[in-house]
């Protein structure tokens, strides 16, 4: 029955998606802790949900990027070595942060504006994964039984739903209603402490400033007034006391002082947030202002070249752009940029070139494999695109991106069977059985591909058409 009920209001914090997909096995009946498979499952069920269909999803592989590099430097100094971690944005101006089941660590546009250092923001990512590592959500739900169960599927609300649903929203405020919403989220004192604890421990081992962590929580705390709801949501989530800042500046008081320079990529992804999509002429003209004065930081150039490219004023983006190529080192935010302004003018073989180099110099960076690959497909190159994407599977087999890619590339080229198991890949990953039972089904009637080809579709059709049975069969038994 617990179980049962687990799954129930899983499902409830997923409606009305008709997308929702086949809910984890929660483990022994008997218990409503959550193990930690459990804890990677329904993770891996919520990023899946977030990464497809949730409009807030921040879809930007470079800010994606940045976050999984500086949480990796952290996860790697501390407890949480060695454990699974993703770190994605989360496309909301809100002064927010928050650590689901599994690992997956979300971070507000608004709140990566705000940090004035990239220690400050350092410390909040810390402080997240602390959250991970002592399986607070795990401890929150076994020590609270029923109620914690409650606590979980508002997480999941509030996570999911957020602004995007009126209707969600509604039973947000309903599942709140029922479990005192803004109570259960809330980790306790002795939680917050705990992670307080360990994020700075960490950020100190990962080669921050550890008066970052204090300094940042300080100021929102201080600023809070200036929210609605009398709070960031950060605040409201992590209960902030003026005797938690004490102990935690108590705590770094005592540890030696280390002045840490911001990293580039910091500067650079604040730029990008603060330009966006749509450039304002006030913002612009800001922009311009900037960079005129003594000084000027790269960043400022990045943000003017972003600025004068979204406006399509194609000569003085390459004017700024000769100017920052002066002013910064390289970085694969600057490399891609510089490509962008190729691919703006219409010049994709040039684009795929730069991409090219600047992965040369920047082996990790998924927003140049990304950038090459479509360039080649749109420079008349799909055979070169193919094989760059089919290498890079190999050792990313659950990147849904490059299966896209790969379909599209297959497409141009004629290659039907391998272009309907690509796509049916990519429905696989998204949690959609059916569109993927109906492309594995599409490539198993192509009358292109070899024998070899022709046999790994059979197989993978009988396991999606499983996936798919057993998706069916969880639907009819939660209603």
């Amino acid at each position: 029955m617990k179980k049962r009920l687990i799954a129930t209001l899983l499902c409830l914090a997923l409606v009305p998606r008709t997308y929702s997909q086949s809910l984890p096995d929660l483990g022994d009946s008997a218990s409503v802790d959550l193990s930690p498979l459990a804890e990677q499952k329904i993770g891996m069920q919520i990023m899946r949900d977030i990464r497809w269909h949730d409009p807030a999803y921040l879809r930007d592989a470079e800010i994606e990027d940045y976050l999984n590099t500086l949480g990796d430097r952290l996860v790697s100094a501390g407890a949480g070595a060695g454990l699974s971690f993703e770190f994605f944005g989360v496309n909301d101006a809100s002064l927010n942060a928050f650590a689901m089941p599994g690992g997956k660590i979300g971070v507000h546009a608004g709140l990566i504006l705000a940090a004035q250092a990239e220690s400050e923001l350092a410390g909040v990512l810390s402080h997240e994964i602390a959250h991970v590592t002592q399986r607070h959500i795990a401890r929150m739900v076994g020590q609270q039984g029923r109620t914690g169960m409650l606590m979980l599927a508002s997480l999941l609300v509030a996570v999911l739903a957020a602004k995007s649903s009126a209707q969600v929203s509604q039973a947000a405020i309903m599942a709140g209603q029922a479990a005192g919403i803004s109570s259960q989220l809330a980790y306790s004192r002795d939680f917050e402490n705990e992670a307080d604890r360990l994020g700075v421990q960490n950020l100190s081992a990962a080669g921050f400033d550890v008066r970052g962590m204090a300094s940042f929580f300080e100021r929102l705390q201080k600023n809070s007034r200036l929210y609605e709801n009398s709070a960031p949501a950060y605040l409201r989530t992590h209960p902030l006391t003026a005797d938690r800042i004490t102990e935690m500046e108590g705590r770094v008081m005592q540890m030696p002082y280390r002045q840490v320079p911001d990293s580039l990529d910091f500067q650079l992804v604040r730029a990008k947030l603060r330009v966006g999509k749509q450039v304002s002429p006030e913002l612009l003209g800001e922009l311009e202002a900037s960079v005129k004065r003594e000084g000027a930081s790269a960043a400022a150039h990045y943000a003017l070249v972003r600025a004068y490219l979204g406006a399509r004023r194609m000569g003085e983006a390459e004017r700024a752009m000769v100017a920052l190529r002066k002013l910064a080192p390289s970085s694969a935010m600057i490399e891609g940029l510089e490509a962008d302004l190729l691919l703006a003018r219409g010049d994709h073989a040039g684009a795929a070139r730069a991409f090219r180099e600047g992965r040369g110099r920047f082996p990790q960076s998924l927003r140049l494999l990304y950038g090459e690959a479509t360039a080649l497909i749109d420079a008349g190159r799909p055979a070169e695109a193919l094989a760059l994407v089919k290498a890079e599977i190999l050792t990313t087999p659950d990147n849904g991106f490059l299966w896209e890619v790969r379909s599209r590339a297959e497409s141009v080229l004629g290659l039907r069977l391998a272009q309907h198991r690509s796509l049916g890949e990519l429905y696989a990953i998204q949690g959609n059985y059916a569109a993927a039972a109906e492309q594995f089904s599409l490539a198993q009637a192509a009358k292109d591909g070899d024998f070899f080809e022709h046999s790994a579709v059979d197989s993978r059709l009988r396991e999606v058409r499983a996936l798919l049975a057993e998706q069916l069969r969880e639907r009819r038994e939660q209603r």
